[in-house]
């Protein structure tokens, strides 16, 4: 059966290609949507971008027919209509009139109303809610959503073997392991089966006959491979658990060997502290140096959107935005032994030093736009905050010999059109996922390390 799709502006504004996402259905733009797409085609932002391209779409067709009446937009059938009716449709009379999303839901209840299956489409929770009240259908958009955190690509396994070829893996450095010589659990059968590994795929390897005698390798493409950098010891840091073990191996390879860095997890993993160390050690102790400057940038702070009219440079407007990269710094600078207020000055003039000297850069993330750098190591901090079209920018943004590190929880979104299925970071993680570019590490609960009430949240709440 044939449907209406009536779209809401929010839906455009997040990605301008949703037009053609219906197949052989009616896409229904109401005029109001036309007035609201107006407002934001100045804005030098992802939004106005997008508005201005959701513009040129619809102009390109109205070359093509008449859009009151609609034109065709695919090869399945599909058409784009305007729809300018329905302004007599009744609604709840305390319900104001010239609210634009009101609008909309009148359009939605007009046509449900002349026999015509209808569907509203918005990322707006409260706008579907009030379609419920007059008896339309809702959805969210789901074409770019990718799977729940639960099923969502972690970067790692547990995989089981014998402990012979356990042994045999570390007898040598350029030993490794045949895939056929692995099983995983699988937990609907119940059983160990046969793994379907991902390039690039950490893996923690258990001896079926002893749980306790274990291996970490990686999984190449077509064999398990042995870290190379799993006692190293950057900036004096020692990895503390698997993860950290996973995390640092894929941070100390070389640009031209990783030049895509993904890690999720929730707060208190070492993520934002790990990239730094690392980043650092190459910088200050690496000769010739690997990477001639460390950038740090984080996608919801408000100057995203505009940069403001506060006084001072870029730099100390997001500086209030910092602090968290602020405190990782002076850990890693007094190694927690600061006790004097002597000392904890020193260390605090150190911190100042490295953002001083422009040894450590902050900017914002919307400035990324049409850059290419080279020899950077760029690290985009909370980027659960990010839209997939901004993740899809800075991961662009690389010339010869830069490193990018995404970071993020995905159950912590602030962006109110954003979730845990729909951000930057969980799209690009689902995108680049068996990339031999992209390498990948989800933090787990238990390797929490901040402290033990930290840990103690992280497992309760």
């Amino acid at each position: 059966m044939l449907k209406y799709y009536v779209l809401d502006t929010n839906v455009l504004l997040h990605s301008p290609n949703a037009l053609f996402a219906f197949n052989e259905h009616t896409v229904i733009i109401p005029e109001v949507v036309i007035e609201e797409l107006d407002r934001f085609k100045k804005e030098a932002s992802d939004r106005g971008a997008n508005s201005r391209e959701v513009s040129r779409i619809i102009d390109s067709f109205r070359l093509t027919g008449n859009l009151l009446e609609g034109v065709l937009i695919n090869q399945q059938g599909g058409t784009l209509k305007l729809e300018s009716n329905h302004t007599d449709t009744k609604m709840p009379s305390y319900w104001e009139r010239d609210k634009a999303d009101n609008r909309i839901l009148q359009v939605c209840k007009g046509l449900d109303e002349s026999s015509r299956p209808t569907i509203l489409v918005s990322r707006d929770t409260n706008m579907r809610v009030k379609a419920t009240i007059l008896g339309v259908q809702a959805e969210d958009f789901r074409n770019d959503k990718v799977a729940d955190i639960e099923n969502q690509y972690t970067g790692r396994a547990v995989v089981y073997t014998s402990t012979d070829v356990i042994n045999n893996f570390y007898k040598d450095d350029l030993n490794c392991i045949d895939v056929s010589d692995l099983k995983i659990y699988d937990d609907e059968a119940a059983s160990l089966i046969n793994p379907s590994l991902v390039t690039n795929q950490f893996l923690l390897i258990r001896s079926a006959d002893n749980d306790r005698h274990t291996a970490v390798g990686r999984f190449d493409g077509k064999k398990i491979v042995q870290l190379k950098y799993r006692n190293r010891n950057p900036f004096g840091v020692t990895p503390r658990n698997v993860g950290q073990i996973f995390l640092q191996e894929c941070l100390m390879m070389s640009a031209e060997e990783a030049p895509l860095v993904i890690v999720k997890g929730m707060s208190g993993t070492a993520k934002t502290f790990y990239s730094l160390t690392v980043g650092l050690y190459k910088y200050m102790e690496c000769r010739p140096r690997d990477y001639h400057h460390i950038l740090i940038c984080r996608p919801n702070v408000p100057m995203d959107e505009d940069i403001g009219f506060l006084p001072g440079s870029e730099s100390e407007k997001i500086s209030p935005f910092m602090r968290g990269i602020r405190d990782n710094l002076f850990v890693l600078m007094s190694g927690n032994t600061a006790v004097e207020d002597k000392e904890i000055a020193q260390v605090e003039d150190t911190v100042q030093m490295l953002f001083d000297k422009r040894i450590i850069q902050t900017e914002a993330l919307a400035y990324q736009r049409g850059r290419s750098v080279q020899n950077y190591w760029m690290i985009f901090d909370e980027m659960q905050n990010s839209t997939p079209r901004q993740a899809k920018g800075v991961i662009t943004r690389p010339g010869l010999g830069t490193k990018i590190i995404l970071l993020g929880d995905p159950a912590q979104i602030d962006h109110p059109y954003l979730d845990s299925r729909t951000n930057g970071l969980v799209y690009a993680s689902d995108k680049m996922r068996g990339s031999k570019l992209c390498f990948q590490v989800t933090m787990n609960a238990d390797e929490c390390e901040r402290s033990p009430l930290a840990f103690e949240a992280a497992m309760r709440l």
